[in-house]
């Protein structure tokens, strides 16, 4: 685990999907083992952390990690088999047969992500390892002995899992609320059944999250001075285990989302179920609390999603009727900061993302409780003034974390090119910038690029996390909002990481991302 207090002191990282670094050895797609690879290149430009986005079990098809089918479990699409014991006794990639050996190499030949290919690919050599695992360590061996204590530790989670993801399988992935009435309501003595007719698959689910657990729990360790930042999303599918064993927390029969801005006039309607925050509140939020107990156990501090919501959630009515609940700004103030308090009670580092529309009094109460925000660098403008210049970065306060994007934002290369001569102009006055020459008529280039990294590193934020596109100044985006494909959410590394310690332009990178964290005081 990173040796540094992420709460104190001062910090820089990454903001980097998991799938987007994978080593020359993984299956297309970055898997765990290769975070201390990668942890390795960073630590080398003198940086302490990487900001991860959700790394929750997605449904089959679906490449949003913001949609998951747990709020708990570990997607085995990140599972390395190369470090699985049973796998390499069942014969490892050889054990494959010649068009999926064939079809890996070209999973990872390719530029992107093949989430379609890598999962099945992955399923073959899940079921490969999970057979010797059955037929060898069933029990009396060490390897039974290190799975039945994960079971049991881990059982407060684990069994409503895989109990959900065995009768999604029998269920041909169909949604549960179109189960069986006695399995939709969750009937004893139908679970009590279900439970003996697919112990074998229930099994495997545990099987799994053990590989992705003892993975997970050796990347950190081995990750060593550099901390993993997790994700913290607002909520999961309908479709996911937490709703199926906790419906009566949750409404199925309308979805949340936001309200129209300035970039859409009708908002936007994510699908995804509301809160009963009424209900929540009898239990203290207890599922919530549980989830703040898994990504402490996983993270060395997380991001808490779209965090105006935990305050007041917009839902949409299918009928067309649109409101915030809680209703009225003194409940909605009580529960947000009770929310973070929670998320906080067993000692993470949190910090909000607070983009959007979010109200003075949110902000106010934020700042109140010293929970950090984010700063986009191209939206942190005096706006209220005549001129709406953009602030000084050294006058962000400590407690922010100074952003040049997020995943969900074109790169700055692209924005820069994408803005206008206006927003151009007032940008190159930053100090900064200005005496760097920033021209506004001339398109984004590497000088630009590197004074715009100075000027983020003095900022007065404790935490700087960049995405690591824009380390580069790459132009490719992870997600384009409202896109939903094959090709969203795939980017990944242009080469494996192996390549960042022998490429001249990462060796540079890092040398120059080292100098500014020596000039910044980020140290930690």
């Amino acid at each position: 685990m990173a040796d540094a207090s992420f709460h104190h002191g001062r910090h820089a990282g990454v903001l980097v999907p998991l799938f987007s670094i994978p080593s020359r050895a993984s299956w297309g797609v970055g898997e765990i083992a290769d975070l201390p690879a990668f942890a390795g290149w960073l630590a080398t430009a003198g940086l302490d952390l990487v900001q991860l986005l959700p790394v929750n079990e997605m449904e089959e098809g679906q490449n949003s990690p913001y949609s998951a089918l747990s709020a708990m479990a570990i997607d085995p699409v990140f599972i390395a088999l190369r470090e699985v014991e049973e796998f390499a006794e069942a014969g490892g990639e050889a054990a494959l047969d010649p068009a999926d050996r064939a079809r890996l190499e070209e999973a990872r030949r390719r530029p992107t992500v093949d989430f379609r290919t890598v999962r099945a690919l992955k399923r073959v050599g899940f079921h490969l390892a999970f057979h010797v695992f059955r037929e060898r360590h069933a029990a009396g061996t060490a390897r039974a002995a290190e799975f039945q204590a994960f079971a049991e530790r881990e059982r407060w989670w684990l069994d409503d899992y895989a109990l959900f993801r065995a009768l999604h399988d029998e269920h041909h992935g169909g949604y549960w609320r179109d189960w069986e009435p006695e399995l939709r309501d969750r009937d004893p003595h139908a679970l009590d059944r279900a439970h003996v007719r697919l112990a074998d698959t229930i099994l495997y689910y545990q099987y799994l999250q053990w590989l992705a657990d003892t993975q997970w729990r050796r990347a950190r360790r081995e990750c060593g001075g550099v901390g993993i930042f997790g994700d913290f999303p607002f909520m999961v599918s309908g479709h996911s285990a937490d709703v199926w064993s906790r419906h009566h927390q949750f409404r199925t029969d309308a979805s949340v989302g936001v309200p129209p801005d300035a970039s859409s006039e009708t908002g936007q309607d994510w699908g995804l179920p509301v809160y009963r925050w009424d209900v929540m509140w009898h239990d203290d939020f207890d599922w919530l609390r549980q989830r703040a107990r898994r990504s402490t156990d996983l993270y060395d501090g997380f991001r808490v999603d779209h965090l105006v919501g935990f305050y007041r959630t917009y839902v949409r009515e299918r009928n067309g009727h649109r409101y915030f609940t809680p209703a009225d700004e003194p409940s909605q103030t009580a529960q947000g900061e009770h929310i973070l308090a929670l998320l906080r009670e067993r000692g993470a580092r949190i910090i909000a993302e607070d983009l959007g529309i979010v109200p003075d009094f949110v902000r106010e109460s934020l700042a109140r409780v010293g929970v950090p925000g984010l700063k986009v660098l191209r939206w942190e403008r005096e706006w209220h003034t005549r001129n709406q210049p953009f602030k000084r970065l050294e006058d962000y306060p400590a407690e922010s974390v100074a952003i040049s994007g997020t995943h969900d934002t074109d790169t700055l290369a692209e924005w820069w090119d994408g803005a206008g001569r206006r927003e151009r102009t007032l940008c190159a006055e930053i100090p900064g910038l200005r005496e760097a020459g920033c021209d506004p008529d001339a398109p984004y280039d590497d000088r630009l690029r590197d004074a715009l990294l100075r000027i983020l590193f003095r900022a007065g934020s404790n935490i700087v996390i960049l995405p690591f596109q824009d380390l580069f100044g790459w132009r490719d985006r992870v997600n384009l909002p409202g896109v939903v494909n094959d090709e969203n959410w795939t980017w990944r590394l242009p080469w494996p990481i192996e390549n960042l310690f022998v490429l001249s332009e990462a060796r540079e990178r890092a040398a120059f991302l080292r100098d500014l964290v020596d000039k910044g005081g980020r140290h930690g």
